[in-house]
């Protein structure tokens, strides 16, 4: 249906830290022929941009540059007609992306975005999903380290057990990484609307439909059943788990009965409780105007960390899959999770959306359900690791 549209992707948002990332991934990795533009509300920030692109590739001089503002609807309707997939890197999103969203839904428009932000995430579903369904777009959000090693690894680890019988799995989460401006504000937004958080989950619930005949449910255990290696592990109530359960909910693969346990791994005690009480402490001061005001002055959308400091950064998710007398043990690992790596896996997400043969889907949909193996190994010919640890009886 959008074959026949000007560009196969336009990226919204190519201005900003993370979007200018994704920007040099696509000049450096889109498929040949992939027709693509740069859409932002500031030409003079993107011809800057488009000027450091062209010196990774010189056939980015003619790239196209479009106007786009969320505030401004003629343009967000004008770009979601002329893609067949936008990708998102303008947040936060509870503010600035449901007009895109709603755009795309109406469009037929494949829609991705690197967001971890639940509230928006279920009031898009409220709003838009039967839109994109009667349309056919694909709305896939979390196409970052939010949610992507978790939901395609908990996918991955699914598909080496046997099939039919119920399945536990639990994830474990490690990594060395900083905060750009734009994700410290996304994650003080966050925190300082919980009750908004709630009644957002609340009301999608009610509308969502459940697989029929069969169970997925999140793990409530503060502890694991599963020991992996040394130190300690709390609980992680991220978006990152209700995703997996969502594909869960999606795809039969996940068996008549499936329990998903999400965890945050750290090597000593001190670890854990300095992240626990930072998070308390985020809460807190989140959640009172005049502390969250000076939160969000700490650092100003559009800054991050150097390319020094990301080489640095890596990620690593294990997850223990069991069920049918089998266990198995894997993980998914690469560099700087939040900016390199994001990048990488947003870009992988939307060419595999033009180029790959996927599932029949529409609506929201999450990465596993849309793309699931043809992700997998895109992800893997980029340089994420996809490896089974180890495999027997449970």
């Amino acid at each position: 249906m959008t074959a026949d549209r000007a560009y196969d992707i336009v990226l919204f948002g190519a201005t900003g830290f993370t979007g200018a990332l994704t920007a040099e991934y696509l000049a450096a990795h889109a498929d040949p022929g992939t027709r693509w533009a740069l859409a932002g509300r500031d030409r003079a920030k993107l011809r800057a941009v488009r000027d450091r692109l062209e010196k990774l590739d010189p056939a980015c001089a003619d790239l196209p540059l479009l106007h786009a503002d969320t505030t401004d609807a003629a343009s967000i309707e004008e770009i979601a007609n002329a893609a067949r997939v936008v990708i998102s890197t303008v947040g936060p999103y509870t503010e600035h992306g449901e007009p895109l969203v709603a755009a795309c839904a109406r469009a037929g428009t494949d829609y991705v975005d690197l967001t971890g932000e639940p509230t928006f995430v279920d009031r898009m579903y409220v709003k838009y999903h039967d839109d994109a369904v009667r349309s056919g777009a694909r709305i896939v959000h979390a196409c970052g380290f939010d949610s992507i090693p978790h939901d395609l690894g908990a996918y991955f680890t699914v598909k080496q057990l046997p099939e039919g019988v119920p399945l536990h799995v639990e994830g474990f989460v490690r990594g060395r990484g900083a905060a750009s401006g734009g994700t410290l504000h996304t994650v003080v937004r966050i925190l300082g609307d919980a009750t908004g958080m709630l009644r957002a989950e609340r009301e999608r619930r009610r509308l969502e439909r459940r697989p029929a005949g069969r169970t997925v449910r999140l793990s409530r255990r503060p502890v694991p059943k599963a020991k992996v290696g040394d130190g300690w592990t709390l609980p992680a109530p991220t978006l990152d788990p209700r995703i997996v359960i969502r594909s869960a909910a999606a795809l039969d693969c996940y068996g008549p009965d499936f329990t998903y346990g999400h965890y945050v791994a750290v090597k000593r005690l001190a670890g854990a409780v300095g992240l626990a009480a930072g998070a308390g402490a985020l809460l807190v001061l989140s959640s009172l105007p005049p502390t969250r005001a000076l939160l969000l002055r700490l650092r100003a959308p559009g800054e991050g960390p150097s390319e020094e400091q990301r080489a640095r950064h890596w990620f690593s998710v294990t997850f223990v899959g069991e069920g049918g007398g089998r266990r198995v043990v894997t993980e998914v690992a690469g560099g700087d999770p939040g900016y390199g790596e994001t990048a990488r896996m947003l870009g992988e997400s939307a060419l595999c959306l033009v180029h790959d043969d996927l599932p029949d889907t529409a609506g929201q949909v999450t990465t596993a359900a849309a793309m699931g193996d043809a992700l997998i190994d895109r992800l893997v010919r980029a340089g994420i690791t996809f490896r089974v640890l180890s495999a027997g009886r449970g």
